[in-house]
């Protein structure tokens, strides 16, 4: 029974049958074809009985395997790789179906390969998950045939395999590795010319060529000359050394309401915020900084204190894994008396959410303002892409200018939002989704380098 299910008819079979049969209508009208279609026939016959001989003759006539990784990469291409072997003796043609995760709405995982006797090959794809959570891989499912290509025979491999998909980690190492070898521009971020010095001072040292001569210490460097021979090259000057300061808290708040459940390119609004989220929380960990979290909806969902231990980051990810879209209307009320009880130090608060008119802006704005007065805020909204690119469209009939005209507004508001927000002196950021992340660390950069955090 095992075998017949894993028997299947190749293309070429059914084709030569009909070819068969129309040689036996032609027999009709040439009765000396007949004996010579009945000898064909039955050499098809026997090469049938050959080519399944030949493929089920062996238990083991083929291998297969996918490797995939533990988690999947929310947003990104994640690479995934299937290993054939080839365990016959003679050269075969192979058809790989992979059965991926019903998420992906995809039903052209299929691979062709042609394999030696012997020979082994490696077929390497990429999937694209959009949605976090729990994605269930099937089987690897082979169809071989034989040099003669009349029957398959299907080999299925591996079991059900159960990955989780989490926030964007490879945006998140993308960028740890650009930030160490201070490469940083290559995706976006800009370099930030340092205004002045931080009020963190780390040591006095000997200056040397190069430094601000506006950092000699000039009762280091007379105490020095007392107690040392005048150095004519100027290298008992003493000098002032600042670093940047260090453990400033910085929190993600991130909205869960209605307003963040917009879809672009595949992804929520909130799971870009979630994947900007965990880049930006690990680029300040690296700037000595201490990172935190706050996710919020028609109330106050979990909160993770910031810091910057060397666990901070993997809490920070499992945290942002379980967050679970709402689609209820935000309560700025209860974030700011959250933000009260549970912050207590100035810290830099950015605040990931979305503003569509002016009107939703001021019903939340007296918030934001005792957010703004205790806080740094920056908060950062989306721009509509799709607007965007109505906007830029030449209008050509009168109801092309309607909309055009009700674009203008909307987004002519998105700007009024900004206006009003930097009024009150809060920072924000308006962007599109997918420069989210670099705009994010830019502000954030920016904000460091001129000492307000």
């Amino acid at each position: 029974m095992m075998g017949i299910r894993a028997l299947f008819i190749a293309t070429r079979l059914w084709l030569t049958l009909v070819g068969f049969v129309l040689l036996f209508v032609s027999a009709y009208a040439l009765p000396g074809l007949f004996p010579l279609v009945q000898i064909g026939f039955l050499v098809f016959i026997a090469m049938i009985g050959l080519d399944a001989w030949v493929l089920f003759g062996t238990k083991t006539g083929f291998f297969a395997r996918r490797e995939v990784p533990d988690r999947l990469s929310n947003g990104d291409n994640n690479p995934l790789t299937i290993y054939l072997e080839n365990r016959y003796a003679f050269r075969v043609a192979a058809e790989v179906i992979d059965e991926i995760p019903f998420q992906f709405q995809r039903r052209d995982v299929l691979f062709n390969a042609r394999l030696g006797p012997r020979e082994t090959q490696i077929i390497r794809y990429e999937l694209r998950p959009t949605r976090r959570g729990e994605y269930s891989f099937g089987l690897v499912n082979v169809f071989v045939l034989s040099p003669l290509g009349l029957l398959k025979r299907r080999y299925q491999f591996g079991q059900d395999k159960q990955v989780a998909v989490y926030p964007s980690f490879l945006q998140m190492r993308q960028y740890e590795l650009l930030a160490a070898t201070n490469r940083l521009n290559e995706v976006g971020v800009k370099r930030i010319r340092r205004l002045g010095h931080s009020l963190e001072f780390e040591q006095v040292r000997p200056y040397t060529t190069g430094d601000d001569v506006r950092t000699i210490n000039w009762k280091a460097t007379a105490r020095r000359s007392v107690a040392t021979e005048y150095d004519a090259q100027g290298t008992s000057l003493q000098i002032n050394a600042y670093q940047d300061q260090r453990s400033q808290p910085v929190y993600c708040l991130i909205d869960k309401g209605r307003v963040m459940q917009s879809p672009f390119e595949g992804m929520t609004l909130l799971d870009y915020a979630i994947n900007a989220s965990l880049v930006l929380s690990n680029i300040a960990l690296l700037k000595q900084d201490r990172s935190g979290i706050l996710t919020f909806s028609d109330d106050v969902g979990q909160i993770l204190p910031a810091d910057r231990r060397s666990g901070q980051v993997l809490k920070i990810l499992e945290l942002l894994y379980r967050q679970k879209t709402r689609f209820k209307e935000t309560d700025y009320g209860s974030l700011y008396a959250s933000v009260r009880t549970h912050i207590r130090q100035r810290s830099l608060l950015l605040l990931f959410t979305n503003f569509e008119t002016v009107n939703a802006l001021h019903r939340q704005l007296p918030y934001l303002r005792r957010l703004a007065k205790d806080h740094l805020l920056l908060v950062i909204f989306f721009e509509n892409t799709e607007l965007r690119s109505l906007l830029d469209q030449s209008a050509t009939n009168t109801e092309e200018i309607y909309l055009k005209t009700i674009g203008e507004k909307f987004a002519f508001e998105k700007q009024q939002i900004r206006r009003g927000l930097a009024k009150y002196g809060i920072q924000t950021i308006l962007t599109a989704p997918q420069n989210l992340t670099a705009n994010t660390v830019n502000k954030y950069l920016e904000l460091k380098a001129r000492g307000l955090i």
